[in-house]
């Protein structure tokens, strides 16, 4: 979730015919925000682009960091080597995703005779093969540049025979959703020996059924009360079973008191990788009594792997609330926990007895609950969103719209610009903001919708609310819109929260900025603005541990892996090191460095500028500890007196604590190299930022000067 890309791809085979030949070229094409349309446009990218990204957003830096994995990998590894050896057999080993190569090198150093390791990405297999070599393993382990499904055993084959121990590392945080059944029956069937030894040896899934609002709310939404009325959100979304993705969250970050046990801990199913294992659809249950009565809303789920077929060796993805002492949790971020929803809530009283129920395909999990007496039905594929909400809205903006405290800063500012003549536009990606102004008593509201899909879904709560007539929902460009489309008025009210679906770092919702300026044609004169203007805020910090997504290993487990430290930088240069990448950091505990500093002010009154906007100045580092990089985020003055914070939401703690907002993700901008600070002043970090209107984005630059 931390390593997630913030940039589209996809590739398309372009042919180009001339006469008497085909030239068929295969070029990368990236979706990028544009904030100046807020539209996701394609760029073609060099033929190099797409694995430089690849690897720049991937988690290998972090795999690498995670020594709790990588100790409990070697020692199932020499374990496993050991039993082999000790029925006297030649011990060949299969590591399916080798990544750096790291556990074929633990494989051969624990005793086996040969390592085939298996990469289907070509630069890391290039890579896997560098560090092997420089690691004096190449007699022994060969390195495939295939998918495994595609190697082959025999004399001419990939593989001169089959092996007798099996070590891989395909998962993720819902356990098989990168391809791990198939891959694992694939191997089975084809290229490993009949009972064969495997590391890891086994797959627990455990599930907490809980009750809790605030995971809820980023699934459905709330009534809410507003002058008098009643606003329900509409059936079909009330009916709905949500986005069949799952929620993989550090659910670390959600503490125990935001949640209600309502039952044990179920072991759903468990999965022996040393046997044949079918990919088919299954379906496990759990029968159990309800411990505490309330509304089972919410599934948490993490799985334990068993390194050897003992499960003496452990190696838990459990939050660390789970820990007797939390201090000894294994932080990582390339295996978190889950978050599922069941498809509608239900109340549950204590004593009743109750079936929780995981269905799995290839690919992905889904959970649903029943009563003790009934019989479980097989489910073959999760249930798809229907009404269209969960498509349009994020878990993290179902969160923002239930959002009581927030949504009081709008309606207390909306009330002080609002009068009873009022034309009002809304402006954002499914937004209240048009209805609340209408309940508040504007004349006449209308709503610009950036799709048709958001326009529908706004559409239904206009209907489930009897507003249909009184609210316009209105699906064109701001530069297409007319008197025409106003029923002939001006706006006197342009409003927005701002929010627009294609944002993807905190300034992309500039994107407002842009459509005032297109329908400055169309606004009164002295029209009111909301927000009347923005400011883009940073500060330096020290990250408990998301540092370790990028920072280099050079060693691990004592194998030299500096050659993919070199890979991972390069890639970096390539496009990303002078950028920042969105992260949400309600996740991600840091301590400020510095005071927070507003660098840049956008006035929503005027328009978008010709001319770039420009800041430069220093930060004095005034706490001790590690800078690891920049934490930037907006905030929206909403009016004279009422600000809304995209980032920090309450003030820092003497010690540095930070508190952010939950709803939106904040830019991190890493520094290559750690800084350390004395806290006295001396030391400080020098900022250069310039906001470029032509393309709506921020070139940034950040340097470190020690004291």
């Amino acid at each position: 979730m931390a390593a997630c890309r913030y940039a589209v791809q996809d590739s398309f085979i372009i042919r180009e015919s001339t006469p008497g030949r085909t030239v068929v070229a295969m070029k990368t094409f990236c979706g990028r925000a544009n904030p100046t349309t807020g539209a996701l446009d394609w760029v073609e990218e060099s033929e190099e682009y797409d694995y430089h990204q690849e690897i720049a957003r991937s988690c290998y830096a972090d795999m690498l960091h995670d020594r709790d994995r990588n100790v409990k990998y070697y020692q199932g590894i020499r374990a496993a080597v050991g039993r082999v050896k000790a029925r006297g057999e030649k011990v060949v080993v299969l590591d399916i995703g080798t990544g750096t190569g790291l556990l074929s090198m633990m494989a051969i150093t624990a005793g086996a005779d040969l390592c085939y390791a298996v990469e289907v990405f070509k630069p890391m297999a290039e890579a896997a093969a560098c560090i092997v070599k420089k690691n004096g393993f190449s007699d022994k382990i060969k390195v495939i540049n295939k998918h495994s499904t595609k190697v082959t055993v025999g004399p001419d084959g990939d593989m001169q025979e089959r092996a007798n121990v099996l070590v891989t590392e395909l998962f993720d945080t819902e356990l098989i959703g990168e391809g791990a059944l198939p891959s694992y029956e694939h191997a089975h069937l084809h290229l490993v020996q009949e009972c064969c030894e495997a590391v890891p040896h086994r797959a627990t899934v455990y599930a907490q059924l809980v009750e809790s609002e605030r995971l809820w709310s980023w699934t459905q939404i709330r009534p809410m009360q507003l002058e008098g009325h009643t606003l329900v959100p509409p059936t079909a979304l009330c009916q709905c079973a949500g986005a069949p993705s799952v929620c993989d969250i550090q659910l670390s970050q959600v503490p125990p008191s935001a949640f209600t046990r309502l039952g044990p801990l179920c072991t759903m199913f468990s999965v022996d990788f040393s046997r044949l294992i079918t990919s088919a659809p299954q379906t496990h249950s759990c029968r159990f009594v309800v411990q505490t009565g309330g509304s089972a809303q919410v599934v948490l789920s993490w799985w334990d792997l068993d390194m050897d077929p003992s499960g003496t060796i452990v190696c838990s993805m459990a939050p660390s609330w789970t820990y007797s002492d939390p201090r000894a949790y294994p932080w990582r971020d390339h295996w978190m926990q889950s978050v599922y929803f069941l498809p509608a809530e239900r109340n549950v009283c204590e004593g009743e007895e109750v079936i929780l129920t995981v269905s799995h395909d290839d690919y992905s999990l889904w959970y649903s609950l029943s009563e003790g007496q009934r019989t479980v039905e097989k489910e073959t594929s999760c249930r798809p969103c229907t009404c269209q909400a969960h498509l349009v809205w994020t878990r993290p903006r179902f969160g923002e719209l239930n959002d009581h405290r927030r949504r009081a800063y709008y309606l207390s500012a909306l009330r002080s610009i609002l009068q009873p003549d009022s034309v009002c536009l809304a402006v954002s990606d499914g937004s209240l903001l048009p209805i609340f102004a209408h309940l508040l008593g504007a004349n006449k509201v209308f709503s610009l919708e950036n799709s048709g899909m958001s326009k529908r879904v706004m559409e239904q709560f206009l209907e489930a609310n009897s507003l249909q007539n009184v609210v316009h929902v209105l699906d064109v460009r701001p530069e297409q819109l007319s008197v025409d489309h106003l029923h002939g008025q001006q706006i006197s009210v342009l409003i927005g929260e701002p929010y627009f679906s294609t944002s993807l770092l905190p300034w992309h919702c500039l994107f407002f900025w842009y459509c005032r300026t297109a329908l400055t044609r169309l606004l009164r004169p002295g029209a009111s603005i909301l927000p009347a203007s923005a400011t883009l805020y940073m500060l330096a910090v020290e990250f408990q541990d998301l540092w370790r997504i990028r920072a280099p290993c050079s060693t691990c487990e004592g194998f030299d892996v500096g050659a993919m430290d070199e890979v991972v930088q390069n890639s970096l240069d390539f496009r990303e090191s002078r950028k920042a990448e969105p992260h949400p950091l309600w996740e991600y505990p840091c301590r400020a460095l510095t005071k927070p500093y507003p660098v840049m002010t956008y006035d929503f009154q005027q328009c978008v500028p010709e001319q770039p906007i420009s800041s430069e100045g220093t930060m004095p580092l005034t706490r001790r500890g590690h800078c690891h990089g920049i934490v930037l985020w907006m905030e929206y003055h909403l009016t004279d007196d009422i600000t809304v914070s995209m980032g920090l939401t309450k003030p820092i703690s003497e010690e540095g604590e930070c508190v952010w907002c939950p709803h939106r993700k904040q830019g991190v901008y890493f520094f290559r190299n750690l800084w350390e600070s004395s806290g006295d002043g001396r030391a400080a970090v020098s900022y250069s930022l310039t906001f470029d209107p032509s393309i709506g984005d921020i070139k940034m630059d950040f340097s470190v000067f020690p004291s």
